[in-house]
């Protein structure tokens, strides 16, 4: 505490530095949610193979959903691992700036970034709390209710999830349950390509042969 009962504001500098480490925090514990899911995730894998097993094709339906969601939230989980790294860059931008101008600068990009971050419940609170101090600090405007809320995404299996469902059914089961999954569209003229990139190849070492060929009779000559 300082005098008259306020807290001393921080230096910039130091600021941004404990921005930088409560982001590596986050981003830690996202790793380890990360694993905890997975981990999870072989779990489920091995009661869908037991059920399968049983012929019960039911229980592996309910199984096959779990396993997409889990794999949806670590999809997500990677995406804001990916979201707090920009946003490290640009603090590192900050601290650059405020070398040269000596002030930190107000950042449109860090606060889409952070409206991203603080929408993941794993670090909602300490990516608000954060997005409150920069706000302070000036680097960003002041945000809007909404996008501080958290959102919590309740990701209905519609028919593009269904199709991960297939996937997962037919992944685990090793084909006895689920559908294959679909060959991605221009699959097919993959060989053609291979073939006009291995006949332009060919041509290549044809025509390098040749003006070796012809160096030669010149040095003989």
């Amino acid at each position: 505490m300082g005098l008259f009962g306020k807290t001393p504001q921080k230096a910039p500098k130091d600021q941004v530095n404990e921005w930088c480490s409560k982001l590596r925090k986050e981003s830690y514990k996202l790793d380890r949610q990360i694993t905890k899911i997975k981990q999870e995730e072989e779990k489920v894998k091995k009661s869908l193979k037991d059920a399968a097993a049983k012929n019960d094709k039911e229980i592996c339906i309910i199984l096959a959903k779990e396993i997409v969601r889990s794999r949806q939230a670590t999809k997500k989980i990677y995406t804001s691992k990916a979201t707090i790294n920009s946003v490290q860059m640009q603090m590192k931008s900050q601290l650059a700036t405020l070398r040269i101008a000596g002030a930190l600068q107000k950042s449109t990009e860090v606060m889409h970034l952070m409206q991203n971050l603080v929408r993941l419940p794993e670090i909602s609170q300490t990516m608000r709390e954060m997005s409150m101090e920069m706000t302070k600090a000036g680097i960003l405007e002041e945000m809007i209710d909404e996008t501080m809320e958290s959102m919590e995404d309740v990701e209905e299996l519609e028919e593009e999830a269904q199709k991960e469902i297939d996937k997962v059914l037919w992944e685990v089961t090793e084909g006895k349950l689920g559908e294959a999954p679909a060959v991605p569209a221009g699959a097919m003229s993959v060989q053609p390509e291979a073939e006009a990139a291995a006949s332009e190849e060919l041509e290549d070492a044809e025509d390098d042969m040749k003006e070796m060929q012809k160096r030669l009779e010149e040095l003989r000559s």
